[in-house]
Formats: C-alpha cells, sequence, structure tokens
C-alpha cells in the first residue's frame, strides 16, 4: 500500500519507518521540499518525497502529521479543499492541545472534524495522537499491545486505520463516530496534565478487565 504521510517532523518519519517493516510504500510530502527529502531519507528506501500536487493521486491512504497551527494549511497544500482526498482515509494525528497547560485549542469541535471540513469527502478518522512516535513499532506479546483508541464515521476507513495501527503492533479500539474526536483530544490534554503532576498515566484510570465486566452484566440479565 502506498501511505501518504503529511507531514516531516518526528511523528512522521518514526511512523514511516514502522510501516516500512510491514512492506508498505511511504510518500511523504511538507511545506519544505528540503524538509521532505530528509524525512523521507531518515525512513529509508521505501519511501520518497513527493511534491504535493502529485501527493493526493498517489497515496492509497493518508496520515496527517503536523501541528494544529499548520493543519488546514498542510490540507490546502495537497488539494484537500479542491476535493482531491475525496474518497480517500484520512488518518488525523493532530494533537490540538496547548502542552503548556493540557488545554484543548479548538473552542469547539475537534481536529479531525476540521480535517473532513477541509478536505470534502475524505473519510477522516483520529487516531494515533496519544502515543509519542517512539512507541512504534511494537514488537512485544499481543496481550500488552498498546491500545489505540479511535473514531470515525466510515467502516470502511475504520477497518483500514485498523489494519494499519496493527501493522505497528498496535490494537485498535473503536469507540464511535467523528463527534467523539473532541473527547480522544481532550484525553491527550489530560495525560500531559497528569504527567506535569509528576505521574503515570497509566496509572490514573482503573484497570477494567471487559471480561469481568460482561460477565457481571450477563449475571445481572
Amino acid at each position: 500500500m502506498n501511505v501518504g504521510i503529511l507531514g516531516t517532523g518526528n511523528l512522521a518519519v518514526t511512523l514511516g519507518r514502522a510501516w516500512a517493516t510491514s512492506r508498505h510504500s511511504l510518500l511523504v510530502a511538507g511545506r519544505n521540499p528540503l524538509h521532505a527529502d530528509e524525512a523521507a531519507d531518515q525512513i529509508g528506501p521505501s519511501a520518497e518525497a513527493v511534491a504535493p500536487a502529485d501527493f493526493a493521486r498517489r497515496a492509497d491512504a493518508v496520515v496527517v502529521a503536523v501541528s494544529w497551527e499548520g493543519l488546514e494549511a498542510a490540507l490546502h497544500l495537497v488539494g484537500g479543499s479542491d476535493g482531491t482526498l475525496a474518497g480517500k482515509t484520512v488518518i488525523d494525528c493532530t494533537n490540538p492541545v496547548d502542552y503548556a497547560t493540557g488545554e484543548l485549542k479548538p473552542a469547539s469541535g475537534s481536529a479531525a472534524q476540521l480535517v473532513a471540513r477541509s478536505a470534502p469527502g475524505a473519510h477522516v478518522v483520529k487516531a494515533l495522537h496519544l502515543f509519542a512516535g517512539a512507541s512504534w513499532p511494537y514488537a512485544g506479546p499481543q496481550e500488552t499491545a498498546p491500545v489505540v483508541a479511535i473514531c470515525g464515521s466510515e467502516r470502511s476507513a475504520l477497518d483500514l486505520a485498523t489494519a494499519l495501527i496493527g501493522d505497528l503492533g498496535g490494537r485498535a479500539a473503536v469507540i464511535g463516530g467523528l463527534d467523539s474526536a473532541r473527547q480522544l483530544e481532550e484525553t491527550a490534554g489530560f495525560v500531559m496534565k497528569v504527567v506535569a503532576s509528576g505521574h503515570n498515566p497509566r496509572l490514573a484510570v482503573p484497570d477494567v478487565d471487559p471480561a469481568l465486566v460482561s460477565a457481571a452484566h450477563t449475571a445481572t440479565h
């Protein structure tokens, strides 16, 4: 599969390297052609930098790994506003959070919904914004693999995102439609606040075994 990565930073490079190990081809685009070339070189021989005008045409799926402030401009750069991403799965990894306070920057809605508005017809999935790039690829036991919460409103796009997350070594958990994206993005702010308080966010949520919850529910009905 040709996975198009819109962005040239650390997350773009790390995701690209991980997907390259699953034999995907990576297409990298960004505002600065030199940075796109450098990112493709860092990913390896499975990657190439492409001109923004060619990006959408050649990508089978698109991963958006840019800053919140550059999100609309990046989508416009590859023709998203003109419908070039219509019908394509677009995975939004944007973290629209103030890193100093943990507050969500959009006053309403979500970054993922902005992607949907800025790229009419795209099948947007919110995913991969909670885990640092260093988390991938995961090669440990499957029962302890990272669970990546995702949301989106098109089943085919969710299935494709789930497969790509599996190629990273993770497990996808679909939590709802695209209107759930704000909740997912706010979770990143919560994690940052827990870290800022000096604690591990893994210990800030209860350890719940879904099988036990299901069994208890069944026993009461």
